[in-house]
């Protein structure tokens, strides 16, 4: 049985991991690469369906910040957070979200799920590893279908794709 003390402290981390995931968001939608660096470990790794990951906080900011030179404006809006504790100092998650974007003189609409692991580091909880996969993505004007079309994911400039996702028949 767990004391009222630690269960209190259970709540506080997983309040903290949300708004770390908030303030990833924001920080991404307003190119303020100062708090995405505060948002990673030193240790950390990103990345994103069909894309190389990196590795280390540093290199995982630049390469945030050269990717976004490829878009426009964004809007990340989180849909849902899981969050599973294996230590008092390290957790994994599964977080859900929608995203709008610029790029390539088009606006683009889909939904991501980021495969997380998190690390308490210098008191407060961190990124370790961040993992992007796509369930769709594309242009507006391909929105009736972006659920239906077996090449949902599609970036302006690469071939589609299937979702990371796929319906299971």
């Amino acid at each position: 049985m767990t004391t009222i003390e630690e269960r209190l402290r259970r709540l506080e981390d997983r309040a903290e991991l949300q708004d770390l995931v908030v303030r990833y968001f924001i920080a991404a939608d307003d190119d303020d690469y100062d708090t995405l660096a505060e948002v990673f470990a030193p240790d950390c790794s990103f990345s994103a369906s069909g894309f190389e990951g990196t590795h280390g906080r540093e290199a995982v900011v630049e390469n945030l910040r050269v990717g976004r030179t490829y878009m426009g404006a964004t809007l990340h809006t989180p849909n849902y957070a899981l969050f599973t504790f294996q230590s008092d100092d390290h957790a994994s998650g599964v977080v859900g979200a929608h995203l709008e974007l610029a790029m390539a003189g088009k606006t683009l609409f889909g939904a991501v799920r980021y495969t997380d692991e998190y690390v308490r580091w210098e008191g407060r909880w961190r990124f370790r590893r961040r993992e992007m996969r796509c369930n769709h993505i594309g242009p507006w004007e391909d929105v009736a279908t972006s659920l239906t079309d077996e090449f949902c994911v599609r970036w302006p400039g690469i071939p589609p794709k299937r979702s990371d996702f796929p319906k299971k028949l």
